[in-house]
């Protein structure tokens, strides 16, 4: 099953981002799955500071807050700095107040990574847990119809 394009990046791996040995350093990669995520929300027409308490240009913090509750990484092939990956998310909504999005690294072609983060959420007012805001839904429903119109 494919994707959607806006849930297919482009991600070119910089010198800062690799290890003495010119290999891709281990932290990079959820920071990696982190900025797809904030990307495809852009492409979707969602803009962070809707979604992310902090960000510049917001006028209050959101209602909702979404902390990562679990993530994975896995490194199947070296990557080194110059090489141009792909990047292909698959979100999905587990229940009415969490969600997770699967991550695969290509180059050329071949898996090089994959990662998983998982988000639950939870009031910003009482920390306890909530249903997803409208913004996700929404994206996670983008998503869902972009798999399906693509079969």
């Amino acid at each position: 099953m494919t994707s959607p394009a806006w849930l297919r990046l482009r991600r070119v791996v910089r010198f800062g981002d690799t290890d003495a040995a010119g290999v891709m350093h281990f932290h990079q990669l959820l920071r990696w799955c982190h900025e797809a995520w904030e990307e495809s929300l852009e492409a979707q027409g969602i803009a962070t500071e809707s979604v992310f308490p902090g960000c510049r240009g917001q006028e209050r913090r959101p209602d909702v807050a979404l902390p990562v509750v679990h993530c994975q990484a896995d490194f199947l092939r070296p990557v080194h700095g110059g090489d141009q990956l792909s990047v292909h998310l698959s979100p999905q909504r587990l229940d009415p107040s969490s969600f997770e999005v699967q991550y695969r690294f290509l180059l050329r072609d071949q898996d090089v990574a994959r990662g998983c983060i998982r988000h639950v959420a939870i009031s910003t007012e009482t920390r306890r847990r909530c249903a997803l805001p409208d913004t996700v839904e929404r994206w996670l429903e983008a998503a869902q119809i972009g798999r399906i119109s693509e079969l």
